[in-house]
């Protein structure tokens, strides 16, 4: 093809197929064909372009399916999913049905960690929040059997935890307080390593009792979303997300100049707050809504 149009990987990321390192996968596998001929990696594609995949196929330059985002409080007992030998409650079992499209997860909940799941049907807001590279930011309120030392969280904080899989050190960590054996911290990094919350304490001896989801990147968990309660995003704050993220999409102006819409009781995102919340009233109320100190929501 000529060296005008989009690189094909792009316009499947785009389309909610999946991020751009999974597109170039599928069509260096030959999972993908443009205008009845097989994909080939660097490809551009063009308005009219028909491209089709295992699943779904796509003509380049039709007006665009308008990016959806979905906040889940996920509670514990429910797995991030569609398939499980286990028969397990799934998170996708709430979720709006979709046509033409398809719910991606950004990033994962242990089976026992609750708090804030998000959804969305662009591969490449997706991959944005997820990718390594961007370090986006994850917050999460931790419930541990025991107090850390001074010395542990300076570890924490400064010198990083040894794990098996390499050093973690938290971004912000702080003291939120407790009752009897049990302690509350909040602590926010900048990756998403398989149970890495977890790990970081156990290895310093102190087992967590819950866990917490309560940020992701500028998305907090709203305080009226209950667990087990979906709320979808109005076009005003997809824009922000959007924004933030540095994705142009071809509906961008639209939507920054309309306001976003009333979520009632549901979840009604606003300012994220830039001090952080009371500590111990806070994390006591974590289990229940997170915290409810804290404004929640897209940050404008």
């Amino acid at each position: 093809m000529n060296e005008q149009g989009e690189k094909l990987q792009k316009v499947l990321a785009q389309a909610g197929f999946g991020s751009r390192r999974t597109m170039e996968e599928w069509i260096a596998a030959g999972r993908v064909s443009v205008n009845g001929e097989p994909a080939t990696l660097g490809m551009r594609v063009v308005e009219g372009d028909l491209v089709k995949t295992e699943r779904r196929t796509i003509r380049v330059g039709e007006r665009e399916q308008a990016i959806r985002v979905l906040l889940y409080h996920k509670p514990e007992g429910e797995i991030v999913s569609r398939d499980d030998p286990e028969k397990r409650a799934s998170v996708f079992d709430k979720l709006p049905k979709l046509r033409g499209q398809k719910w991606i997860a950004v990033g994962r909940l242990d089976f026992n960690t609750s708090g804030l799941l998000i959804f969305t049907t662009s591969g490449e807001l997706a991959n944005h929040l997820m990718h390594p590279r961007f370090e986006v930011e994850r917050e999460y309120a931790v419930r541990v059997q025991g107090n850390m030392t001074e010395a542990q969280m300076e570890q924490a904080l400064s010198q990083g935890v040894e794990l098996e899989d390499g050093p973690v050190k938290f971004e912000k960590l702080e003291d939120h307080g407790g009752e009897g054996f049990n302690h509350w911290y909040r602590v926010m990094l900048k990756e998403g390593r398989n149970r890495v919350v977890r790990r970081t304490f156990d290895a310093l001896g102190l087992p967590v009792s819950r866990l917490m989801r309560v940020r992701f990147g500028i998305i907090n968990l709203p305080p009226r979303l209950k667990r087990g309660m979906v709320a979808e995003l109005g076009e005003g704050e997809i824009a922000q997300v959007l924004d933030w993220a540095g994705i142009v999409s071809d509906g961008d102006e639209s939507q920054q100049n309309q306001s976003a819409p009333n979520l009632d009781d549901r979840a009604k995102p606003a300012k994220i707050e830039r001090r952080p919340a009371p500590a111990a009233k806070a994390a006591r109320s974590a289990g229940r809504a997170g915290s409810r100190k804290s404004k929640t929501g897209v940050k404008r």
